[in-house]
């Protein structure tokens, strides 16, 4: 999320306040045999806009979805699920799945990642950088980054593993907000005022689909990152004042002037008619010009905005306050809630995507995500995409808070905070084992009839709290640079090893850094001009910001790519159920389970995070497991358990030495039985 004409969010963070919850693998497996059915969220559309039952009906010149010689709607999946539809993918069934588990997401700033067009640098603008917003050598404006630099490495991201690409917002944003010192451009995407057309910095709607069509020749996805929550700045108050006003001393009130409350109205057909007189602050338009600044035009009536100040992101605020300025839809509103609707619908038609991550979810009224969710499940399905995913950004370290958003909201799934949270604890900061334990010991929280924690996209920093190489550098101040490689390498094996689809920030493969969240979380992938960028250190490599990193070779990359194979391989590790097995309570190994609940085949993983190797007891189902990672075992820092077998004893453990800051994955040779006691 982009900042507009202030300077750093506060943006709330809450601790985990885990439950420890007694996991019996006997439920898990037998959920694990329900199956996931989109239908499930698409039953919720009524009075929303209604799905194209018959393709042939769109528009000239759109796509609803990829279709074979026969015109039968063909289903877009990544390499591993092609491979794995008839096999593993049946027999694996180890949750009530969403429609995606297996993904693994590479998350790109389109601006900031590969520059195939300068011709579009400008985005069709003349005069200074407060005109065009481009200016690469200033991290707050447009650097040149654009649709066709994506296409152009798309077999790079491929490389590492990478099955599904997640764009930074791409629709056409208002170049420049604010002014003098505060003046910063929309190059995040976060500022948007047209959502049917692509921002001219990054290419054309023509371009967007190309990506689409490219991505999916390579058996990947595209996924969207899409805002309900808010548009550019573009609306002022006469009063000159922003404060927030709260509905307790000035509720809303109806064009006759009778006060209301919105959330008896919130998720129904039937609102109030309002005037400019409605609302705690009058609307008003700084220039004849931004009158028209929107695109649909519905979003041109200012009566569509909560106006009710700027959000102090505690309490009433958090759902009614402007994001920092940022125009607060009125999404209690049900035409707020159809438009929104019609505007993904379109790009779901029209550009053939896979699916859509949402920004600011939690700032937003549940009944709008009991609508807006099903409402779009339900019409890709009826495209015949039936894999269609979205998931939404909930900014918070608590599962009770996170979790809320797919058992009452509807969405498939959320990222996963509370995992980021917990891994940079363990891995960067040397935390206890056992608080990863706690961690998961609060899944059961986002079980329902049709999603699961399995789901959630997993990761490990992003654009706005900043780099997992930079916190792994600010938490171990002096620490020799193969620690901190080492560090950081930990953090992705548990990321790829333990359930959830992770996600790769763009860069982190290369060992991008940055001293903070942020502008200081943007770095280009091409040679940069940017000051401030030129003198981050970069981990597990000599390279600099002053020449353009796309390395194959670099160790993070390839740790990647090594990691997604052994991922695709055994999907178990991917969504097969993770059964606790040991946590140190202090620095050290957590171990666990993961279980194919139709082949039962049981794999151990361990990782180890203090500063010395430790050698543990786990307990498994009993039997012989061989070592499926690392491949080899190598002396000194990345040894591990001698040979490339380890059996059990009567008491059904077997004995691992894992060395510090790594991580060991072993698989049964023969099918475990599922004792009652499990």
């Amino acid at each position: 999320m982009g900042l507009p004409r202030f300077a750093a969010l506060p943006r709330p963070w809450v601790p985990v306040r885990p439950r420890v919850v007694a996991a019996l693998l006997g439920i898990a497996v037998a959920m694990s045999l329900l199956p996931a059915s989109a239908a499930t969220r698409a039953a919720d559309t009524t009075g929303l806009a209604d799905p194209v039952a018959d393709p042939s009906a769109l528009p000239p010149g759109a796509t609803a979805v990829s279709r074979d010689a026969e015109g039968r709607p063909k289903r877009i999946r990544s390499a591993y699920s092609k491979k794995s539809e008839a096999g593993d993918r049946t027999l694996a069934r180890d949750s009530p799945r969403a429609d995606l588990t297996r993904e693994r997401f590479y998350f790109a700033m389109t601006d900031r990642f590969a520059n195939g067009d300068a011709g579009n640098d400008r985005g069709g603008q003349t005069g200074d950088r407060l005109a065009t917003g481009y200016d690469p050598a200033d991290k707050g404006f447009y650097s040149g980054g654009d649709l066709a630099g994506l296409i152009d490495k798309l077999d790079y991201i491929k490389g590492m593993g990478s099955t599904a690409v997640w764009l930074t917002p791409s629709f056409a944003n208002r170049p420049v907000q604010g002014s003098g010192e505060d003046a910063s451009a929309g190059y995040h995407g976060y500022w948007v005022t047209d959502f049917t057309r692509i921002d001219p910095h990054l290419g054309s709607n023509a371009d967007m689909k190309r990506l689409v069509r490219e991505a999916h020749k390579r058996g990947m996805k595209v996924f969207f990152d899409v805002i309900t929550n808010h548009t550019a700045d573009v609306i002022d108050y006469a009063e000159g004042r922003y404060g927030y006003r709260s509905k307790a001393t000035h509720p809303y009130l109806d064009a006759d002037g009778r006060p209301f409350d919105d959330r008896d109205h919130a998720g129904r057909e039937t609102f109030p008619t309002l005037s400019r007189d409605s609302f705690p602050y009058t609307p008003k338009f700084r220039t004849e010009a931004d009158r028209e600044a929107k695109t649909p035009a519905w979003l041109n009536d200012p009566t569509m905005y909560h106006n009710r100040g700027d959000s102090t992101f505690a309490g009433e605020s958090s759902e009614y306050g402007d994001f920092v300025g940022l125009d607060d839809l009125f999404t209690e509103r049900p035409e707020v809630v159809r438009g929104m609707v019609e505007i993904h619908q379109k790009w779901v038609r029209e550009a053939g995507i896979d699916g859509f991550r949402i920004d600011t979810v939690k700032h937003v009224n549940m009944e709008f995500w009991q609508q807006f969710a099903p409402a779009l499940d339900g019409y890709a399905a009826s495209l015949g995409d039936e894999d269609f995913f979205m998931f939404g950004e909930v900014f918070s370290g608590d599962p009770a808070i996170t979790s809320r958003y797919t058992r009452e909201g509807k969405l498939p799934a959320v990222l996963d905070f509370p995992f980021q949270e917990a891994v940079r604890g363990y891995a960067s900061r040397g935390g206890a084992a056992s608080d990863l334990r706690r961690l998961y010991a609060d899944d059961d929280r986002y079980t329902d009839a049709d999603s699961n924690a399995y789901a959630n996209p997993t990761f490990l920093g992003n654009h706005d709290m900043g780099r997992f190489g930079g916190f792994v550098a600010r938490d171990n101040a002096g620490a020799s640079s193969d620690e901190l490689l080492r560090r950081d390498l930990l953090g992705h094996e548990l990321m790829h090893l333990t359930r959830g689809q992770p996600v790769v920030y763009y860069g982190d493969e290369q060992g991008f850094t940055g001293p903070g969240g942020d502008k200081d979380a943007r770095q280009s992938m091409f040679a940069s001009q940017t000051p401030d960028y030129l003198d981050d250190d970069l981990l597990g490599t000599s390279s600099t910001h002053a020449t353009d990193n796309y390395d194959r070779n670099h160790p993070i990359y390839r740790k990647l790519a090594a990691l997604a194979k052994l991922r695709a391989k055994h999907p178990t590790l991917a969504d097969g159920a993770q059964i606790h097995r040991h946590a140190d309570d202090a620095p050290g190994v957590y171990a666990f389970s993961r279980f194919d609940a139709r082949k039962q085949v049981e794999y151990v993983v361990a990782v180890n995070n203090a500063e010395a190797a430790r050698t543990v007891p786990v307990k498994t189902y009993g039997g012989t497991f061989d070592r499926l990672y690392p491949a080899t075992a190598a002396s000194g820092h990345n040894a591990v358990t001698a040979g490339k077998t380890v059996t059990a004893g009567d008491d059904k453990r077997i004995t691992i030495t894992v060395p510090t800051l790594s991580a060991a994955v072993f698989q049964a040779r023969q099918r475990a039985p599922l004792p009652p006691d499990a």
